[in-house]
């Protein structure tokens, strides 16, 4: 029994990959749906220095733990994979949709 349960503590401290879609936005522009498709305007922002989210189709926004992973596609549609931990997202690997 105690086998079983270390097993089980070890599976659910480890944590499993998810896929989620949706965009890459600056954070200033997050709230604004008209603006999650506009590339020039994220890569500007994220120019100066505003972090990267990620915003799914439904308005949720999440924190980019690797920033230098997803400051290529600044503004497109994505699919994210990788791990959660509040509301922040650890990116294995990010590809354009």
């Amino acid at each position: 029994m105690k086998k079983l349960l270390a097993v089980f503590a070890l599976v659910a401290s480890c944590g499993l990959a998810a896929e989620w879609s949706g965009y890459v936005v600056d954070k200033s522009c997050a709230s604004k749906k008209a603006m999650w498709g506009n590339e020039q305007c994220a890569q500007s922002c994220m120019k100066r220095g505003d972090p990267a989210v990620f915003v799914t189709a439904d308005g949720k926004i999440y924190q980019i733990a690797e920033q230098d992973k997803v400051k290529s596609v600044a503004g497109k549609k994505v699919t994210i994979t990788g791990k959660m931990d509040g509301d922040t997202i650890s990116v294995d690997t990010v590809k354009a949709e």
